[in-house]
């Protein structure tokens, strides 16, 4: 495969043992970018994805700016994008890519689980976050699981970050067009819908919230399945951030 502007396409790797597991994209091999300006990091993520039969590394990038080549020239299903980057960092190419029409999943890169930058990231669309120090079969897990169109945080990570976007965020002294645009979006829901992205906003499971309103567990689903497609939103994380900033949590 010919190189793209800086773009390499890495020889597959051994994979680490215990995580081997079934395909999860069409019957394929589900197809991995990475993005990351230390070529030891880009050497390690290869090496832990690269020897499995579901996932396979079609290439890598050194900066952001390279990544709308990549994606071109590789059609990845899911994206590895560290934040922090010379010259076009993670969050710019992250925003860029989810504006585009069916772009891949995106899996941010951090060294800190509650980062400003990381909230940045999942308010663009980003499925989830991946500490850099995360157990290689922990990666394994979280790539698969975004291919499959889950986000990839969990609800103790997911009330993490309220939390700190509540502390870091001072109210608003005049006109919030964030929150005016959350109230307008959670108007349009049914009591219900509003129930489940309230239940959501606070970081509760689907057992939980059918616990708390009287709902099987199928039907909840079902309701936060719904409501990311009334809201036009990605995951669950991404209506939590929305009920946040409608201060109803």
């Amino acid at each position: 495969m010919a190189a793209v502007a800086g773009v390499t396409d890495p020889a597959g790797a051994a994979g680490p043992p215990g995580v081997t597991g079934p395909a999860n994209t069409a019957g394929r091999p589900v197809r991995v970018l990475i993005v990351d300006d230390d070529a030891l990091v880009r050497a390690g993520l290869s090496m832990i994805l690269g020897g499995l039969p579901d996932l396979t590394v079609v290439g890598e990038a050194a900066d952001g700016g390279e990544v709308p080549a990549a994606v071109a020239a590789y059609a990845p299903d899911v994206v590895l994008m560290d934040i922090r980057m010379p010259r076009v960092d993670g969050l710019t190419a992250t925003e860029a890519l989810r504006a585009q029409p069916h772009p891949p999943e995106v899996l941010v890169l951090t060294t800190f689980d509650a980062d400003e930058q990381v909230l940045r990231a999942l308010r663009a669309g980003a499925a989830g976050f991946l500490l850099k120090d995360t157990p290689p079969a922990e990666i394994v897990r979280a790539v698969r699981r975004v291919a499959a169109g889950e986000a990839t945080l969990s609800p103790t990570v997911t009330r993490t970050l309220i939390a700190h976007v509540t502390a870091a965020a001072p109210g608003p002294v005049g006109p919030d067009p964030r929150r005016e645009r959350a109230l307008r979006l959670l108007t349009g829901l049914s009591e219900r819908e509003r129930q489940v992205a309230v239940a959501l906003g606070r970081g509760h499971t689907n057992a939980e919230i059918a616990g708390e309103l009287f709902m099987s567990v199928a039907t909840v689903k079902a309701y936060v399945s719904r409501l990311l497609t009334r809201l036009e939103l990605n995951n669950r994380v991404q209506v939590a951030l929305l009920v946040h900033d409608a201060g109803l949590v």
